[in-house]
Formats: structure tokens, sequence, C-alpha cells
């Protein structure tokens, strides 16, 4: 599972095990939750959940969006 963690601090490509939006939604806040700035959250997240950062390639298919300004979890239209 990709997922692309994007917001006005960060543009990250994490990979790890395939969970539910709901999941992920659980893992995100938690993530949020320890730290201390917006753009520590892919870093916690990954140390966490053991999950891991791509290189950021614009041809990567992502499997799933965490806009950390909306806090939304979505499915990218492509």
């Amino acid at each position: 599972m990709v997922i692309e963690i994007d917001g006005f601090y960060c543009r990250v490509l994490i990979t790890g095990k395939k969970c539910s939006k709901q999941e992920l939604k659980q893992k995100y806040i938690q993530a949020k939750k320890l730290a201390l700035h917006i753009r520590d959250v892919p870093e916690i997240f990954c140390r966490l959940h053991n999950f891991e950062q791509l290189r950021y390639e614009g041809d990567i298919q992502v499997d799933i969006v965490i806009d950390t300004d909306t806090d939304k979890i979505y499915e990218p239209n492509y």
C-alpha cells in the first residue's frame, strides 16, 4: 500500500501493510498527537506503524492520500 501524506509543510510517500481507511485514520491521529509540528507526522507515522518512506517520484501509483491540512483520507482520482 502506497500512501501520500500531503499538506502545506510536507508531501511524502510512504509504504506499508495494507489497511482500511478507518485504520489509517486511527494511525494518523495517533501520529499527529505525538508530533510537535505537522511536518513531523510522516516520520512519526512510519516509526509507530512500521511504514517506510519512499523517494517522491511522480510516476508512483498512490492508493490513499492523507491530507494534513484538512485531516481527510481519500482515494485519489486518476
